[in-house]
Order: structure tokens, then sequence, then C-alpha cells
């Protein structure tokens, strides 16, 4: 296998993919320490080439090296750019460098529409397609040593060669049953720019607690927001400045001084001075002092839910009936929850458009409004027009 060192390597590989129909693409990262992950190698292969230079490693740490060759091959549209489970992926290059490969085709969610299950894994689909083991022995290995180990370098470009064959049966798949733009509608999840920007004022929304009183909320909504714009700024782990534990203890008890803070029983040792210490003391006054329009107000829209309990049972069994013959893992199409707010009379739900409403959502409706009835069909249950 061969590894590129500099931009010349890159670009020509680069250009030799850019007269394939599709190249196949993976990372490998580190994100235990810092906030943004760190990219510390990449793989890629087109499909089988005359002279067997096919599949490279591209080493991101060498100095020097420049991925504007690949951000261009990125930018074709006449080539298919092919992942497993891109989020992490595609999340790195977007920060990176603001670009997202277009077209994009990913394996995990094509699996998930052809009848794989959901969130299958990438071992799991070169056992059943590509029908070879995979080694993971290096699967968490520290990925910013260098030099490479053999064992490393072979675990990594098979992230890559094998997804060739995957993709090429996942993609006949979809033509045959016609479900291409089941996965492009859940694609444009993936090459959203929101799905990747975190905005401080926001990630409060992420802490879990059983309180939630506007004025609790307001020193949460502020403690996560100093904490979110510190971690981002710094490239640190939000879990360094403090856990959410701690975050939830500093909005309960309300320190007002730095001897406060030492009285915390979960606040790390490093937060309790310094910059750290000034910016929790800032956001509980803060939080405080927030005036009453802006207080922060939780969602309690599903509490208020009057739910028909007989009409989401079947709801239920209209869904496991669409399961078996979709051959889509129910969870995927609708939640425990979408099902109940269905029953109550929502209809702002993502169950309830798309293709989920081609294999669920037309139908749910029908039986909400009496239109159509479930029967049994000796082992499986089917509907009837009413």
């Amino acid at each position: 296998m061969k590894t590129v060192n500099t931009t010349e390597e890159l670009a020509r590989f680069c250009e030799l993919a850019r007269t394939k129909p599709y190249v196949t693409i993976d990372t490998e990262f580190l994100r235990e320490r810092t906030y943004f992950s760190k990219l510390c190698l990449i793989q890629m292969a087109i499909p089988d080439h005359e002279d067997g230079d096919d599949a490279v490693l591209v080493d991101p740490l060498v100095d020097g090296l420049s991925l504007e060759p690949m951000y261009e091959l990125f930018r074709d549209t006449s080539v298919v750019k092919v992942f497993h489970a891109a989020r992490q992926d595609l999340e790195i290059f977007f920060v990176e460098a603001g670009v997202f490969p277009d077209p994009l085709f990913d394996t995990q969610v094509a699996a998930m529409v052809c009848g794989f299950g959901d969130q299958v894994g990438y071992e799991t689909l070169v056992r059943k397609i590509a029908k070879q083991a995979l080694d993971k022995s290096s699967r968490f290995t520290d990925w910013s040593r260098r030099p490479l180990t053999e064992a490393q370098q072979k675990y990594a470009i098979g992230d890559v060669t094998h997804l060739r064959r995957i993709y090429e049966f996942l993609a006949a798949k979809l033509a045959e049953n016609g479900r291409e733009h089941w996965v492009q509608e859940e694609l444009q999840i993936l090459t959203n720019p929101a799905t990747y920007t975190i905005k401080p004022s926001e990630a409060w929304q992420r802490v879990k607690t059983r309180t939630t009183t506007p004025k609790f909320l307001a020193m949460v909504r502020e403690l996560a927001r100093f904490r979110e714009g510190y971690a981002q700024s710094r490239n640190v782990p939000r879990n360094r400045v403090f856990k959410d534990d701690a975050l939830i203890e500093l909005a309960s008890t309300k320190p007002k001084s730095l001897q406060d803070l030492g009285r915390s029983r979960l606040l790390l040792r490093e937060a309790r001075k310094g910059e750290v210490a000034e910016g929790i003391l800032a956001a509980i006054e803060a939080g405080q002092n927030c005036a009453p329009e802006d207080l922060p107000r939780p969602d309690k829209s599903r509490e208020k839910l009057q739910v028909n309990p007989a009409l989401a049972d079947l709801l239920r069994v209209l869904l496991k009936a669409k399961t078996e013959t979709s051959g889509v893992a129910s969870k995927l199409i609708a939640s425990a929850a979408d099902l109940d707010a269905i029953a109550a009379g929502q209809r702002d739900l993502a169950a309830l458009k798309g293709w989920r409403n081609e294999v669920f959502g037309a139908d749910a409706l029908r039986l909400c409004q009496g239109e159509i009835a479930l029967v049994a069909k000796g082992n499986s249950v089917g509907t009837v027009k009413i």
C-alpha cells in the first residue's frame, strides 16, 4: 500500500480518482483531548486500477501537505464520494475547510434502508456483503503516533478497500428497489452545516436536568454557554472544563465567590481558580440577573398531549407490520413518542414526511381517520379499506 506524504502525490491520486465513477474515503482521528477532532490519517480507494495503485493512505500530519487536491475532488460532482457512517468524517472536513463531499453516499444509511437494521456497523457489512473478516485489533490505537505499524496500515486501508464492494452492492440494491431517494433524504441532514455548528447559546438544551424552573434553567444556560465558548476557543473537551453533574450542582448552589467554589463536591480542582472560576461566577450572576422576558422555557408541548391510548396501540401494530414488509427497523421509521404524538393529533413529524410517509405515515393517517382497518392475514398483519 502507498502512503501519500506530499501535495503533489495527493494531487496525482485525486486526478486519477476524478476519472473514476466513485472513490471510497475514511479517516482516523483523535478527540479525547480536544474539542475538535484531530485528523490523523485519510484512507482513499478507487475501483481496481490497472497498475494496482488503487488505494492510498494520506498522512495529514506531514509538514507542508495541503489537502486542497482532495477538497477539489470533493467538489467534483462527477465522482461519488463513498463513506461509511460519515458524520464524524464530514464534521472534520467542514470544520477544516467548510466543504462537503458532493455527491455523497453513506453505506450505513444505504444499508439501513436496504434492510440491514439500524446503524449497522462496517464490520457487519464486510462480513455479510464482502464475505471477509476484519482484524479490529488496531481500532483503538493512537493514530497520531508515527511511524504507523504495519498492522495499523492494514487495518486502515481495509476500511476503504472492502467499502468498494459494499458500495457497489448497496447501490445496485437501491436501484433495484427504487429507494435511492430515501438515502438522499437522510443525507440532507449530514450535509447541512447546522448539523455541525454548535452555538454556545444553545448548548444548555443538551444538559439533562430534573428541575425545569425558568430561573434555574437560566443559570444552566449561562453556565453551558460559558463552558461551550471556553472549550471551543481553547480546543479542549467540554468535560475538561467541568462536567454536566458539576454544572447542575453549580446552578443549584449558586456560588458567589471563589471560596464558595471551593466547597463544590463535583467541580474539578483546575476549575476553582483562574479564568474558568471567573467565568463560572459571571455565568451564575448573569443567570440570576436574567430579565423575566429572557428566561428560558422548557419544551412542554408533548407533556400536554391528549393521547388516545387505543389508537396509539393500533399505530404500534401498524408500524410493526410495515417494518416486516419494508425490512426497515421500526425505530428508524417512527419512535414510540412519534406514535403517541400522531395519536394525539400532531402532524408536523418526520414520521409523516418523505420516505417514512411512503412506508408508514400515509397509512398511519388513514388509520387515524378511520379510512383503513387492520386485519390478520395468517402470521402477518395487513390493512383493508373501510
